[in-house]
This record gives C-alpha cells, structure tokens and sequence, in this order.
C-alpha cells in the first residue's frame, strides 16, 4: 500500500461543448483529433522529431505517470495493477472502486484519497486488459468475456483478502457494467453500491466508439488509436483534460497494441442490450433491497439524466439518486470532490 497524498487536483480548462461526431464525417477515423487540445497537441510533431516528437521518447516523457497509491498483485494467472489508500483496519470499511472501459483506476485516484482520509479503505483495480495490468492476447488464457472477468474479479477479491460485505463504486460501459452483473450474481458480498454514469436501461445509447470496434477490419484500426481513451473521456464531458491526465489515459495505447486488441475484443464480445437488460431487471423492486445510491454527471453527452431517472422509478425504495452539476461522463475525474460528499453522505 502507498501512502503519499496525492497532490490537489487541478481545474479542469477550457470548455467543449461540440459533440464527439458533430464536425466529422461519417466514420472518420481523424475527425475527431480537429476539436481536441490536448489530443492535438500530443500527435504534433516538433521541428525535431527525432528529438523529442517520436513514439519511444513521448514513452520517456511520461512512463512513470498514473501510478498514484498503486502496486501488482498476482492473481491467478494474471498481474492487476490495484491503487489503494487507507488500511484494511479503517473505520468505516472498504470501498472497492470499478473502472469502466475504455479508461482505467486512474480516474478515482482523487476520489480515494480524500475518501481515505475520511476513514476508508479504497481498493481500485485496473481490470485485465485495461490500464497497467495485464492484457493476455486473446485466445491464450482469456477471452475477454463477461464470465471470464467475473471469475478473475472473484481471485483477486480472494488475493486482496476483502472481506464481505463491502462497499461498493461502478462506473462505465463494458467492463464498469460486468462489475454491475457481478454484483447481481454474488449480492451477499456487497452491503451498498454506489453507481457513477453507466447504462442501466435497455434505453441506454451505445457511444460511438464501441459500434465502430464492432465493425470488421474498421475495428481493428480504430482500437489501434493511442488517443481514443482521452477522446472518448473528453467527448462525454464538458471539459477537456489537462495534459498531464491525457498522458496517462494515453500511456497504455502508446506502450503496446495490446490494450487497443483488448478493448476491441471485450467490445466485440459483449451484447450491450443484454447487459442493460440484465442490470436494469436485476436491482427492480422485489428482486434488489440493498442500498443503491445514483450520483449522475447531468452534463454527460452520452448517457443522459433520463436513464438514471428510468433506472430510479424502476426500484424506487432502494434507489437514491444524487445528480452532479458541472459533471459528465466521467464525475470522479470531472469533480470529485462532489462525489466524496455524496459517497460520504451515502456510506
């Protein structure tokens, strides 16, 4: 466990309003980079290169970034990179924080260290194939698919020695929705959730970024665009990242083709409607009684308010809903400090 504070979070700059696809054509693949600072700024090139402008040295520049509270853990066949703040004996009890794709632990390293300073011990794990844990090739031990994360997630649980019930963050598509099903598969482990903007209706649209990784051959491109995960943060939200967090997001996409492969295969694994279907019938009254707490980015572009609203009057004795002002997509990297207070409130 790593203790250092982290430092205080920076504003977010400038405004963006314009939405992911409004100015490109149709299936662009670099329409997207025109309206992105700080996207813009990572793929131009210095009068240099060979200085300071090529793939190896922007690695240099940035490799020891985003490691905030964060060590390996083995587990099974796998390494996961897993953030922690606070101990196992903190007073109010452990939070286990749930990532979704195509981002990583990173964006709630605010949201743990203040939470640990209020008496909680926060446990953020990297899922396999995201961020900086493993991401195995497909076919060779892992396949990316729902039931194979629960069963690693189950291993690393054991690994950590987290003792049931906990709490428990989800946030997100894809993976953020399986952490989502998994907890509707093992109910007893958890005593309150609290869900972050993720699609929890069969109402919920799917971003763009996930149709064209299903498309055949154009999904093999795209899941190769070492900007895609500060892209898609940045168009659900009503900022633009700093650089500094654009590194990061953008860390693992440079380092190797393998999160790109990753993301592409768990997405083309997935039956998003399903999913949806799965987790919006599964905490309805009189199948879920447990605590369940919303706090909802009102700014996000791709999932919006009436989703969580939908979700809510589906089971509105155990569901709070907690809306976030100036939020989107992304609220834990958008403005924590608004999700401790609801997370504390909660807790």
């Amino acid at each position: 466990m790593l203790s250092h504070p982290l430092s205080t979070v920076v504003a977010k700059a400038t405004a963006d309003d314009e939405d992911s696809d409004s100015d490109s054509p149709a299936f662009n693949p670099f329409g997207f980079v025109t309206d992105n600072p700080s996207s813009r700024s990572a793929i131009q090139l210095p009068e240099n290169p060979a200085e300071d402008g090529n793939v190896g040295q922007m690695l240099y520049r940035i490799e020891d970034k985003g490691r905030e509270y964060g060590s390996y853990v083995k587990s099974g066949e796998f390494r996961w990179f897993v953030r922690e703040t606070g101990s196992a004996k903190s007073r109010r009890g452990t939070v286990v924080f749930l990532h979704g794709a195509p981002t990583q632990s990173y964006s709630y390293r605010v949201v743990m260290s203040q939470m640990s300073d209020l008496g909680f011990h926060c446990l953020a794990p990297d899922w396999i194939g995201f961020g900086f844990s493993d991401k195995p090739q497909p076919g060779y031990g892992f396949n990316y698919t729902e039931k194979e994360y629960h069963e690693e997630l189950d291993k690393l649980l054991d690994v950590l020695g987290i003792e049931s019930p906990f709490y428990l963050v989800s946030q997100g598509f894809l993976v953020g929705s399986y952490g989502l099903t998994w907890v509707l598969k093992n109910p007893s482990r958890v005593s309150q959730i609290a869900i972050l903007n993720s699609p929890l209706t069969v109402s919920s649209p799917t971003p763009g970024l996930f149709q064209k990784l299903r498309i055949p051959l154009y999904g093999e491109f795209t899941s190769q665009n070492a900007i895609m995960a500060e892209r898609f943060i940045e168009a659900g939200s009503p900022y633009v990242l700093k650089v500094e967090k654009a590194d990061v997001y953008r860390l693992p996409y440079l380092a190797s083709s393998g999160p790109g492969f990753a993301l592409l295969e768990a997405a083309r694994k997935a039956n998003f409607n399903n999913i949806s279907s799965q987790i919006a019938s599964g905490f309805a009254s009189g199948r879920w009684d447990k605590p369940v707490l919303l706090a909802w980015g009102i700014a996000d572009k791709y999932l919006p308010q009436s989703i969580a609203e939908e979700f809510q009057n589906g089971n509105p004795n155990s569901v709070k809903l907690k809306l976030i002002e100036g939020a989107g997509h992304l609220p834990q990297e958008d403005w924590p400090e608004k999700v401790v207070e609801a997370l504390r409130v909660f807790f």
